[in-house]
């Protein structure tokens, strides 16, 4: 592994397992602002695409959940500035989302859900342990009562609704992002620094799935089988379940690192959206492809 995979690794792993705190005093008010402002401020732990509309986007942040509009303008509906380290959207009811991670105040939330856009939020579970902190989290689409969860080096699930919770194993490597599988309810993939990894038995045993031992620092499934992955050295790659057969879609992102992505389901695909970060100067930035993936700009800045 060369310096700079070693260097995002680390960079990476820090992000997922702390958060900085030069933030944390900070406060923001509901106000209109700019997601550029927002990315020197606080930390970007996560996106959905609003699935009624593609140019609206959930953005999860140390300091709350902000809905982000195409010119870039960001707007914060959480009530309160909970850390929300974790954060997936309902894979079938537009109505709902899910979280967890810090209370402003301090502590774990557990995995907690909101059923009014993010405004508000309620305990659904603690996780095995009492208030978990899921910093890496996902909800089968195939059941979404099944839900999957990282706290520290344990891999929970949960099998009712996120209700209650039980360790299933320890993770095998860094893990960044977890995806639940579109054709298996027990099919669970993990974008890590051994590569991609996926478990056909809810993370009880885990193969690797790219062709070479580089980082995998993203990963995304939509419900119609295909999968987004970002490979350290490679770029943007894509597959469908279950062969993986995996085809290159972009490396339009210079030294930055993607390590969040998300796909709209209204327009074929087409509209996608990534969270960069830039291993040298911890710069996060939002990014907006309107061609399946191939052509990225920042959003707001976008070049007809």
């Amino acid at each position: 592994m060369t310096q700079r995979w070693t260097r995002t690794c680390l960079l990476l792993t820090l992000l997922t397992l702390t958060a900085a705190g030069s933030y944390i005093g900070r406060s923001f008010s509901a106000e209109m602002t700019s997601v550029s402002k927002l990315s020197g401020e606080t930390h970007f732990h996560g996106i959905a695409v609003d699935p009624r509309d593609a140019d609206r986007l959930f953005l999860a942040t140390h300091h709350g959940l902000f809905v982000v509009g195409p010119d870039g303008g960001a707007q914060r509906v959480s009530e309160t500035e909970d850390d929300f380290m974790g954060f997936t959207p309902h894979p079938a009811d537009p109505d709902v989302l899910y979280a967890s991670g810090h209370p402003a105040g301090g502590g774990n939330l557990g995995f907690i859900m909101s059923k009014d856009g993010g405004r508000t939020w309620q305990t659904v579970g603690n996780g095995a342990y009492g208030a978990s902190d899921f910093h890496q989290m996902t909800v089968s689409p195939v059941d979404p009562s099944v839900a999957f969860g990282i706290y520290g080096t344990d891999l929970q699930a949960s099998r009712d609704g996120g209700r209650t919770w039980k360790v299933v194993s320890q993770i095998p490597d860094r893990i960044f992002s977890l995806a639940a599988s579109s054709q298996s309810e027990n099919g669970l993939y993990a974008a890590s620094a051994a590569g991609l990894l996926y478990s056909p038995d809810g993370g009880r045993s885990w193969t690797r799935r790219t062709g070479r031992n580089k980082p995998v620092t993203a990963v995304f499934t939509t419900p119609e089988g295909s999968i987004l992955i970002f490979v350290v050295g490679d770029g943007l790659l894509q597959a469908s379940e279950p062969a993986l057969e995996w085809q290159p879609v972009s490396n339009d992102f210079g030294t930055a690192i993607p390590i969040h992505l998300a796909v709209a389901r209204s327009d074929q695909g087409r509209t996608a959206y990534a969270v960069t970060i830039d291993p040298e100067t911890h710069y996060q930035a939002l990014l907006v492809s309107r061609d399946g993936g191939r052509r990225w700009h920042p959003l707001g800045a976008e070049q007809e």
